[in-house]
């Protein structure tokens, strides 16, 4: 069979010749869209030169370096969503993505704000995972100012510049966990609440939506004065074992932040499991096994794929904008689980 030539690939592509020949050369004239057209034009009809135009892709193609700043290495919560934010980036159509993923275990804001300043100069787009601080909100401006575009990514933060925001509406999930617990617990009572800090804004956004709705709908439920847990999973488990040693008629518990693994192993170790309504947020190994075993009653997840490949657009909308726009926000609905569905 004859060897295809330049005019049969532009028909396979439905292209002109003189185009396939613009892609031949790198012309920068040929939109990315056109040239891959051309390019499995001809890997399907094995156009001798296929090899050449892939290459003329790849250096026409977009290339961009998002820098995204996670916590504590070796949280499931946080390994999951690293996993789904490489293989977002790994399949993201049209452009070339370097990701870079760093576990701070160190989460003081004054630690947080100098690797944000650290790092932010060499990147295009930067998403960080931290606590409401006013030095914080400084590295913002300062990063801004310098041309990198910040990105709050599952808490939100202010700044006096903007900044965009991807995760959930805290305000929705408090109010959902509150229609919960008048629904689930057999009679009002006692419900404690463990936040991981009230500086993380969606989980002070949560507690104040859950009270809300338990004021609003006049439930008769009393809801305990919020435990601190750092993130922490051996202070979260030392929070709930005072709880349950305080108030043993506690009705619920409401895990409002970091640290449930250690909440469900206090529930498990006073004999609680079953016996307490208990909420608490992501699916996860431990969840998952906090619901089979009745110990844990209902999560509130985030959707791990969708919240990557949304972060990941907004960090390109927030690149190429030119700092005309780009910096939105975007409220992600959430999953439930009972131990029913999953």
């Amino acid at each position: 069979m004859a060897r295809p030539t330049i005019r049969d690939l532009a028909t396979a592509a439905g292209v002109s010749p003189s185009t396939v020949n613009r892609v031949l050369a790198g012309s920068d004239k040929v939109r990315e869209p056109t040239m891959q057209r051309v390019l499995d034009a001809a890997r399907d009809i094995g156009f001798y030169g296929v090899g050449a135009i892939r290459s003329r892709v790849d250096a026409a193609r977009p290339r961009d370096r998002f820098v995204v700043l996670l916590q504590q290495p070796g949280r499931q919560f946080y390994e999951a969503v690293a996993e789904h934010l490489r293989q977002a980036a790994s399949a993201y159509e049209g452009r070339d993505i370097d990701l870079v993923l760093e576990f701070m275990n160190d989460l003081s804001p004054d630690r947080i704000a100098d690797r944000m300043l650290d790092l932010g100069p060499r990147a295009d787009a930067l998403a960080v995972v931290t606590a409401e601080h006013p030095v914080v909100s400084a590295a913002i401006d300062r990063l801004t100012a310098m041309g990198t575009p910040v990105l709050a990514l599952i808490s939100p933060l202010t700044a006096q510049t903007s900044i965009g925001f991807v995760g959930l509406d805290s305000w929705k999930v408090g109010r959902t966990v509150g229609w919960f617990f008048e629904n689930i617990c057999r009679e009002p009572g006692k419900i404690g609440v463990l936040v991981g800090s009230h500086r993380y804004r969606n989980q002070d956004m949560q507690e104040s939506g859950f009270r809300s709705y338990l004021r609003e709908h006049e439930s008769g439920f009393t809801v305990l004065e919020p435990l601190p847990t750092f993130e922490s999973t051996a202070i979260a488990r030392e929070m709930t074992e005072r709880l349950l040693t305080d108030h043993p008629d506690m009705a619920g518990l409401y895990v409002c932040g970091g640290g449930i693994t250690g909440a469900l192993a206090a529930i498990r170790g006073m004999g609680r499991s079953g016996t307490l309504r208990v909420i608490g947020y992501d699916l996860m190994d431990s969840t998952r096994g906090g619901l089979l075993d009745g110990t844990l009653t209902v999560v509130l997840a985030h959707p791990f794929a969708r919240m990557a490949r949304e972060t990941l657009d907004s960090m390109v909308r927030m690149k190429t904008s030119d700092g005309t726009g780009g910096a939105e926000s975007v409220l992600l609905s959430f999953d439930i689980y009972t131990r029913e569905n999953i």
